[in-house]
């Protein structure tokens, strides 16, 4: 009995050897998936650090040229006015020549009156 003890033992570590040793290369092999998966996610990472970097250039690109739009649109706000001031001015005048064509018209009417009923002298003897 005594030799079928150390035979026993000795399968009961083989078991235990060859338990430990799959159970170290699952977890070998879960780490190793989860380290793959933190590379990835750095090159992902990376990756969308190079974009959103061309994104602010471009952002910054716009950001000058809406500066200088308003710096351009700001020389024409001088313009603008005046030509507000003008179209006002337009405008009275329109309504100036409005009331001189309604009078010109109204005398006109008067002069054509007269001319197709002229006064009749009247005869004082």
């Amino acid at each position: 009995m005594a030799d079928k003890e150390p035979k026993v033992h000795d399968e009961l570590a083989k078991s235990l050897d060859d338990l430990f040793t799959s159970l170290s290369s699952m977890v070998k092999s879960e780490l190793q998936g989860t380290n793959n998966i933190l590379e990835l996610l750095e090159k992902m990472n990376l990756r969308v650090a190079v974009e959103y970097k061309g994104f602010a250039d471009v952002a910054s690109g716009l950001r000058v040229f809406v500066e200088q739009l308003k710096n351009k649109s700001g020389n024409f706000n001088e313009y603008v006015q005046q030509i507000d001031a003008i179209e006002q001015q337009v405008n009275e005048f329109e309504a100036v020549i409005s009331v001189l064509d309604r009078y010109v018209y109204f005398l006109e009417s008067k002069v054509q009156s007269v001319y197709q009923h002229p006064p009749q002298e009247s005869k004082v003897h």
